[in-house]
């Protein structure tokens, strides 16, 4: 059984691949196992009050699709036999991450430097920026290329 604990935020971006292909490393090194967290924030998903579109709702099937896509954004883990749990949360992603880091006893925090905040990411403060400031634990930021 592993000692340490490495939590990575991911959401199918390019960076959120190099922050988990930069942990998958790590924890070889450490000996630790991966908790790899996709969190999607519905007030985000949500269309404004503005534009006549039906609410985004997360449903079994959205949720089946999400547990889908995140396994397969594991398989370098997977593929690497590192072991890992992938989790999927529904709410704030820096939430999600620092809460399930806490839960986890995690070591360490490793995300990407940009995701697919997009203009949200702009106004609000990326996940990335908001855990540098607000984690309790180590975070790895990985740069962009």
């Amino acid at each position: 059984m592993t000692s340490h604990r490495i939590v990575v935020g991911v959401d199918g971006s390019a960076g959120a691949a190099r922050a988990l292909a930069w942990a998958a490393d790590h924890a070889s090194r450490l000996d630790a196992e991966v908790v790899v967290v996709h969190s999607i924030d519905v007030a985000l998903a949500m269309p404004p009050p503005t534009v006549a579109a039906p609410p985004f709702v997360i449903d079994d099937r959205v949720r089946a699709d999400l547990r889908g896509a995140l396994d397969e954004w594991c398989a370098p883990l997977r593929d690497a036999g590192i072991p890992h749990r992938a989790l999927l949360y529904e709410g704030n992603p820096t939430a999600a991450i620092t809460q399930i880091a806490r839960d986890e006893h995690a070591d360490l925090i490793v995300v990407g430097r940009r995701g697919h905040g997009g203009f949200a990411e702009l106004l609000l403060g990326s996940v990335a920026n908001s855990l540098a400031h607000h984690a309790t634990i180590p975070v790895v930021i990985v740069p962009a290329s």
